[in-house]
């Protein structure tokens, strides 16, 4: 007698074997390594090996967990009637995205070649994915801190902290609690991404319905995102050839790249941001950026005051205007051919709206460093800096809304012209 498969089950399905333990473990490490690998390079480019104290493992490993929406606070010291005030909020984007792309790959390794998954299936394989990365998030929370001494060169502020004992310290450390909570919502975050996006990831039978409607606009915008990073590569590559700087364009490029051309995104669509840049600090490229927000009180960031000191921004309304409607076009081409020009228009509305709005809350900058005595104000000699960015999120979700519905309608209009899924040619004979 020949052995029998179990109902609702193909015989291949019955001779693969579970994906277990070993299988997210290479998923997570493989994630851990690709936003490793990154960020440490990033850093070297940024020269952050020189730092004293050996404090180069714990960077990467503070990089990293913010990457991952973890948080790491910075603390200061200077002295008994001195005190330091830092903060830092950022996203190193382009360590974030290595390490998604990792673990995606690794979540959909088991899963292919298959249409239907049970729901207690996928939930168990995502359970061990997260409680390795958990203990994995615990690891690096622990090795991410770190002290420094930061010192006063010459001048009346070397002299008061002299006199005072008052050389500032500043370290950062991880708030493990914290950083396991926005950890563990960022890998859920990716996995339902990948579920959206890809055709190879199974989906329970009550969702298979909606997959005609979803899938095609989620997939279309991560190749929206992932054609801007592609195109601010090449164009930082082609900085590096041509006007030198290769150092600090590729600690832009392997630590911020998402951060800058997911801006630009928005910016071509004629979104606004508002910030302003003081002190030592700054945004590292392009410099137009630092041009427009080195202002003493905040600015409007946008294509007319951006314009204002190089007109070439121009081009970000262009490219907006090409890679959102090919988005569009790519988005209807994927989708059953019954479905109607407005159709098209309203699920792009949202997906780009949708899309807009996480790169407005992941693209936002917030850094201050100051030395201040006695409690009043910021010393001088370049010992206080701020950096912030921050979206006007309201107008950067009309636009967002407005493009999706014109370039979806486009879009859908467009997609007529080519052999669809769904099709069916009639021979005239």
């Amino acid at each position: 007698m020949s052995e029998q498969t179990p109902p609702g089950r193909t015989a291949e399905q019955g001779r693969r074997a579970p994906h277990g333990w070993p299988h997210a473990l290479v998923a997570v490490l493989a994630s851990l390594v690709a936003m490793a690998v990154v960020a440490a390079l990033g850093l070297w480019a940024a020269g952050a090996t020189d730092l004293p104290g050996g404090a180069f493992p714990s960077v990467v490993a503070a990089v990293v967990v913010m990457a991952v929406g973890g948080s790491v606070g910075l603390s200061g010291d200077a002295g008994a009637i001195a005190e330091t005030n830092a903060g830092l909020s950022v996203l190193p984007l382009s360590v974030s995205l290595a390490g998604a792309l990792a673990i995606a790959a690794g979540f959909l390794r088991p899963l292919r070649h298959r249409a239907v998954a049970d729901a207690k299936e996928l939930a168990g394989w995502a359970g061990r994915i997260a409680v390795l990365w958990l203990l994995l998030l615990v690891g690096l929370g622990l090795l991410a801190r770190h002290r420094f001494r930061i010192p006063l060169g010459d001048g009346p502020a070397a002299d008061i902290g002299d006199a005072l004992d008052s050389s500032p310290e500043v370290g950062f450390e991880t708030d493990v609690p914290l950083t396991l909570l926005f950890g563990l919502l960022w890998l859920a975050g990716v996995l339902i991404v990948v579920l959206l996006v890809s055709r190879a990831a199974p989906l329970p039978a009550r969702l298979l319905r909606f997959q005609e409607s979803v899938r095609p606009a989620a997939f279309a915008m991560v190749v929206l995102l992932l054609a801007y990073v592609a195109l601010g590569f090449v164009i930082g590559l082609g900085v590096v050839v041509t006007r030198g700087h290769a150092a600090a364009t590729l600690a832009v490029l392997l630590l911020g790249l998402p951060n800058l051309v997911w801006l630009a995104f928005t910016l071509g669509l004629g979104a606004s941001w508002e910030g302003r840049v003081d002190g030592p600090f700054g945004l590292p490229m392009p410099q137009v950026l630092d041009a427009v927000l080195r202002r003493p009180d905040d600015t409007t960031l946008s294509l007319n005051t951006l314009a204002d000191h190089d007109g070439r921004v121009w081009w970000l309304l262009v490219v907006a205007a090409v890679l959102v409607l090919g988005a569009a076009f790519l988005m209807a081409a994927r989708s059953p051919v019954r479905m109607r020009a407005w159709q098209h228009a309203v699920h792009m509305a949202v997906a780009l709206t949708l899309t807009v709005l996480a790169v407005c809350l992941l693209a936002g900058v917030s850094a201050h460093y100051g030395l201040s005595l006695l409690g009043i104000g910021d010393l001088g000699g370049g010992l206080s800096g701020l950096v912030e960015l921050r979206p006007v999120l309201w107008r950067a979700l009309v636009l967002a809304l407005a493009w999706g519905l014109v370039s979806g309608f486009l879009g859908g209009l467009f997609a007529r012209r080519v052999r669809r899924r769904g099709k069916v040619e009639v021979d005239p004979g």
